[in-house]
């Protein structure tokens, strides 16, 4: 059911006259879908009951997300409702379409209210839409009876309340704590339009650092052309083909094609790299662990 293009004062309208239907009625209209496949019957069953799904969506206007967005996503939940209902089960569609209603909306306020994904377990949901309300009732409680609570043994007792461990409370209300912000958002005025951007640290390569790196790759480039220099002709080939290549190539595929067993071809190599090995540490001992 596409809902865009309506306002959510048209679509109130529009559900507000939809039949009402029996639990007769809706039976029948849920065998005819499940076991017929009776478009027909799911429109009718999803219109008469697109008010449930209204009514759902406008308790969580206070989130901040738009009316006809929550209205939306309630109509998402009705029908995955609709197409996952058991009529043989012997309950109101009505009561088994409210969680899926609800559990849609709850996801989609989730995936909206920060660029920073705010969760997605039963525990962390429990905490964004029940945390508020229970951390209020427990300050009026503990106010009334002339208590007065710290942050951690608020924290403690929340968690206990709805059923979660501390640390998923204490994550929680720091990422509620705040909205987001643009990094190119200036700090304030008096820093002359200081963006946040820039009191970042800069974690790429610094100047000294990449003409060190440059300095010393070079020079090992110098040192292993020059230990190559030092093997012949089919040392340097085997070389090549077995570690200079993006896909090496096997001993066998090289012993066939130098007309030599794979072993030793093998030993050939092993041969090579001793002979680099010790050209490299005659130039610098901080090279020994490149042919290892």
């Amino acid at each position: 059911m596409a809902l865009d293009g309506f306002n959510d004062q048209t679509l109130s309208r529009r559900a507000m006259k939809a039949e009402l239907l029996d639990a007769e009625t809706e039976l029948r209209l849920a065998y005819a879908w499940r076991d017929n496949g009776d478009e027909q019957a799911l429109h009718r069953l999803i219109q008469a009951y697109m008010r449930l799904a209204i009514s759902m969506a406008s308790k969580f206007k206070r989130y901040g997300a738009p009316m006809n967005d929550l209205i939306q996503e309630a109509g998402l939940g009705l029908m995955k409702a609709a197409d996952k209902f058991d009529p043989d089960r012997g309950v109101r569609f009505s009561t088994y379409a409210v969680w899926w209603i609800k559990a849609s909306i709850q996801d989609y306020v989730m995936r909206n209210w920060s660029m920073v994904r705010t969760g997605s377990t039963s525990s962390q949901k429990a905490l964004f839409f029940n945390m508020r309300r229970v951390q209020a009732r427990l300050e009026r409680e503990a106010q009334a009876s002339g208590e007065k609570l710290d942050g951690y043994q608020l924290r403690h007792m929340i968690a206990t309340e709805i059923g979660v461990p501390l640390r998923d409370v204490e994550m929680m209300e720091g990422r509620l704590s705040g909205s987001d912000f643009s990094l190119n958002a200036t700090q304030s005025v008096e820093d002359e339009g200081r963006e946040w951007i820039d009191t970042l640290e800069d974690d790429s390569a610094q100047s000294a650092e990449l003409v060190e790196n440059t300095h010393d790759t070079a020079c090992l480039r110098n040192w292993l052309v020059d230990a190559m220099n030092g093997l012949n002709e089919r040392e340097r080939f085997i070389i090549r083909e077995r570690k200079l290549r993006e896909e090496a190539r096997t001993l066998e595929s090289l012993g066939t094609e130098l007309g030599l067993s794979k072993e030793r071809v093998r030993q050939l190599e092993a041969a090579a790299f001793g002979k680099m090995r010790k050209a490299l540490q005659a130039q610098s001992s901080e090279v020994e662990h490149f042919l290892a």
